[in-house]
């Protein structure tokens, strides 16, 4: 009789637990790098038009970009760790690296934060990890662990989540994109 008893109050003392526990809201697992046009219009060369490769309503970048891994997890309470390798530049004068050119000639590094998109349609939502980012390698690596504000929706509300890895500078536009994983 002890056994029963016994799992019962483990029963009773561990489902509070459960239940304030998180749980995976999405997992992203590789990248997109960032192309800032879309497409061109007109048949000569030189398009006459360009649409920019914006994702729900967060701008392009100028240059295009590219990152050789990345992985992402967001629980349902915020909670999120993305861990990215080589996101450098793919074209300009530092290509292969995430270095910027200074006004003097030198080069800074850049600082990045996430941003998770769960509307397909306007109004979008962005769900920011802090603003401030974190450091990105000259090599490309970061390392994101933090909590989005606001929270994200619950996951029956949450079918098409994108995630943007974004520059701090400027803008805030977009240089990554994860894949989800499903």
């Amino acid at each position: 009789m002890k056994i029963p008893s016994l799992l019962l109050l483990a029963t009773v003392v561990l489902a509070p637990l459960s239940a304030v526990a998180s749980e995976l809201l999405v997992k992203f697992v590789g990248g997109i790098g960032a192309i800032p046009v879309s497409q061109g219009e007109g048949t000569a060369a030189t398009a006459t038009v360009v649409d920019r490769n914006n994702i729900r309503g967060v701008q392009a970048p100028g240059q295009p970009w590219a990152i050789a891994d990345f992985k992402a997890v967001v629980m349902d309470n915020g909670r999120i760790r993305a861990d990215g390798r080589g996101l450098v530049f793919a074209g300009g004068n530092t290509i292969g690296t995430a270095l910027v050119v200074t006004p003097t000639g030198g080069t800074a590094g850049l600082k990045v934060f996430a941003t998770l998109i769960c509307e397909n349609v306007p109004t979008f939502v962005q769900r920011n990890t802090t603003l401030a980012g974190v450091p990105l390698a000259a090599n490309g690596d970061f390392k994101i662990d933090d909590m989005l504000s606001p929270p994200p929706l619950p996951r029956s509300s949450c079918a098409t989540p994108v995630l943007l890895i974004r520059s701090t500078a400027g803008n805030l536009t977009w240089f990554a994109a994860g894949i989800q994983k499903f």
